[in-house]
């Protein structure tokens, strides 16, 4: 299963120990490593990069969920509440790069106070045993959330809105004067401009997400032809699954969006 993880250290040698718990608990299969980083939080609330992993499939961190990840624990008091009614105007989008909700990461900042370090990783496991062990020896909090989309939720919500409101507009077309039909479907132009601009986005992410699955499971069939036996079937399992998820969600999307054009 694709976790966000984040795993919070009380000084820097523990967090570089913990990186490097990370990549050998991926050497060997336990879990797969898509992209890392090793964060401080300064005394100013800010969450610096210290270090970032080079040799996985997703090579950099801005952009990434770990990239949205730290930005968001980078704000004044976590993300919360407060942020989804205003107060924090960029995080549904941050958010949703991410793929984690509020809640974890107002968790993660209770505890990841200024002086502390953080690695921030985007995994995979079947088994969470593996990394709380490891992790557990070295002194580390472990927070994990599985990864899920909420600005798809709201395209659907916002489209369906925007389409019973061109049928309410079409409805009154019908049975007005010839007079008023011409403003009504000038209503009507303007919100299917902006239902084809709704779709055109989720389209987008929908593709985004198609190419990092993609990349994923590339990278680890190139490691699987160098691992033994053992490491290769868990890697080869990890592989049909990342392929599962990726084929069931462009099915359910391509339905979705076929519906919605």
């Amino acid at each position: 299963m694709e976790r966000l993880l984040v795993v919070v250290f009380d000084n820097e040698l523990k967090a570089y120990d913990g990186s490097r718990a990370l990549d050998d608990l991926d050497f060997d299969g336990s879990i797969s490593v898509y992209a890392e980083a090793v964060v401080q939080k300064n005394a100013d609330g800010k969450v610096a990069v210290k270090e970032e992993g080079d040799d996985y499939p997703i090579r950099t961190v801005g952009g990434t969920a770990i990239g949205a990840t730290i930005g968001l624990l980078g704000g004044p008091i976590g993300v919360g509440i407060g942020a989804l009614a205003g107060t924090y105007a960029g995080s549904i989008s941050d958010l949703n790069r991410a793929g984690v909700n509020a809640e974890f990461l107002d968790d993660v900042s209770a505890k990841l106070t200024p002086g502390k370090w953080a690695v921030v990783a985007d995994i995979s496991e079947e088994w969470e045993t593996p990394v709380d062990t490891a992790m557990a020896a070295l002194g580390g909090t472990v927070f994990r959330e599985s990864r899920y989309y909420i600005e798809d939720e709201q395209d659907k919500r916002d489209i369906a809105a925007v389409k019973a409101d061109i049928a309410q507009l079409k409805a009154e077309q019908a049975n007005s004067r010839a007079d008023q039909k011409a403003k009504l479907q000038f209503k009507i132009d303007i919100l299917n401009k902006k239902l084809n601009h709704k779709l055109e986005k989720a389209k987008q992410r929908s593709k985004q997400r198609g190419e990092e699955a993609k990349a994923k499971w590339e990278a680890l069939e190139k490691k699987a032809t160098k691992a033994n036996s053992e490491t290769k079937a868990k890697i080869e399992f990890r592989i049909a699954e990342i392929k599962e998820e990726h084929r069931k969600e462009d099915e359910a999307f391509d339905k979705w969006y076929k519906e919605n054009e």
